[in-house]
């Protein structure tokens, strides 16, 4: 019988194995999931599920303070220069593609007629 472990290699505490954080599982936690259901919707074990839940217990307070930051950053959502960057790509993206369609109707044989 194998024991997992809960490993933080200064990204946040996850369960050994996996890139999957307690935080995750603290979530679905909190809205009442059953370990059998977060088991099965995050592709891992019964115990894999439990060791996070023996860390939350051991650590709540400072797992709840870090899922609330990380909580109010998502809510926050980008800065203003992020959203720049983002606009930029999905504008050069947009005319990449729009010229790549181009060239493929271009070149595409006339079946019509």
């Amino acid at each position: 019988m194998k024991s997992y472990n809960i490993v933080d290699r200064g990204d946040g505490p996850k369960i050994e194995g996996t890139r999957i954080t307690v935080y995750a599982i603290f979530e679905y936690l909190e809205l009442q999931r059953s370990r059998e259901w977060i088991a099965a919707t995050l592709g891992l074990s019964s115990r894999q599920v439990q060791a996070a839940i023996d860390y939350i217990a051991e650590h709540r307070a400072e797992v709840q303070t870090e899922y609330q930051k990380i909580a109010d950053r998502i809510r926050a959502g980008n800065p203003p220069w992020v959203q720049e960057r983002l606009q930029e790509a999905r504008e050069k993206f947009r005319v990449r593609t729009s010229s790549q369609q181009q060239k493929a109707m271009a070149h595409a044989p006339n079946h019509g007629g």
